[in-house]
């Protein structure tokens, strides 16, 4: 809850002219009910001058009459009618003209000293630019001989408390890019290894036919442990019988009147009895 400017001031303005409970005003004022009690008695702020609230603009008339019929209400501040100074959007600190030749000594302190600090930070804390810092780091300012580091405390460009921060700040960006990088190579180291296990794991173990591949006869060749067998002979593989020719159709029967065929004179059936043939006729009781 927000209070009054002048609290105590104010506490005198509601007790000499409300009247108000004690527990409303040190709520209000932000007090010690005992203490707004001890300026009601003149133990407190003797002679100090009161402040109005209503005519600062802290509090109205209206509020007052609430709180003055309900002793249990608390007064509330009133909305500022008046406009507010803006808030100026960040940027460089300001440095005053009378400090800004002792920027220098500062940054070759702090580079010297904590050189965990970024530019940026040197920056912001300064009030001076990357290329200066940039410039004192490398030696290659414009007034580097007359340079002497300085620590910018002592030369009132910046406070204890705010160098401190930088200075925590920066150190714990730093252990933490270690922690970051310290596991990321463990987590590399870990995965070679695993896959040079998967490579041993593979060169040690056959590796499965493919499938639709032709799976291997097991070799024939005798392991050295076994026993020596015999020589034999293949035999020639037996040919197969030549086919048989077809046989020749027989001639149809002929009729009775049809002569019957003539034997030949000549071969291997010539003058063989009962053929009928004028080769020779059977001898006659001789």
């Amino acid at each position: 809850m927000p209070h009054p400017l002048m609290p105590k001031a104010t506490a005198v303005w509601l007790v000499e002219n409300t009247a108000l409970a004690f527990d409303q005003i040190a709520d209000f004022c932000g007090l010690h009910h005992l203490e707004v009690q001890a300026i009601a008695d003149g133990e407190v702020a003797a002679g100090m001058q009161g402040l109005d609230p209503v005519t600062a603009g802290e509090l109205t008339q209206d509020e007052i009459a609430r709180c003055l019929t309900d002793p249990k209400a608390r007064l509330k501040m009133a909305k500022p009618n008046i406009p507010q100074p803006k808030a100026r959007a960040k940027g460089a600190r300001y440095t005053p003209v009378s400090k800004r030749q002792d920027r220098p000594d500062a940054i070759a302190w702090l580079l010297r000293n904590h050189p965990e600090l970024a530019d940026a930070q040197i920056s912001k804390l300064i009030g001076t630019t990357k290329p200066t810092i940039g410039a004192i780091r490398e030696r290659s300012h414009w007034n580097m001989p007359n340079i002497k580091p300085q620590n910018p405390v002592g030369l009132g460009l910046c406070s204890t408390t705010d160098l401190d921060r930088a200075v925590n700040l920066a150190r714990t960006r730093a252990r933490n890019k270690a922690i970051r990088e310290a596991r990321a190579k463990a987590r590399a180291e870990k995965q070679a290894a695993e896959a040079a296990a998967v490579a041993a794991a593979a060169a040690a173990s056959p590796s499965p036919p493919a499938e639709g591949a032709a799976t291997p006869a097991p070799s024939s060749a005798p392991g050295p442990d076994a026993e020596p067998r015999a020589l034999t002979a293949t035999p020639p593989p037996t040919p197969l019988p030549a086919p048989e020719p077809p046989a020749p159709e027989l001639p149809a029967p002929k009729s009775a009147a049809e002569p019957a065929p003539t034997a030949p004179t000549s071969g291997p059936d010539a003058g063989k009895p009962g053929d009928g043939s004028h080769g020779g006729s059977p001898a006659s009781g001789a």
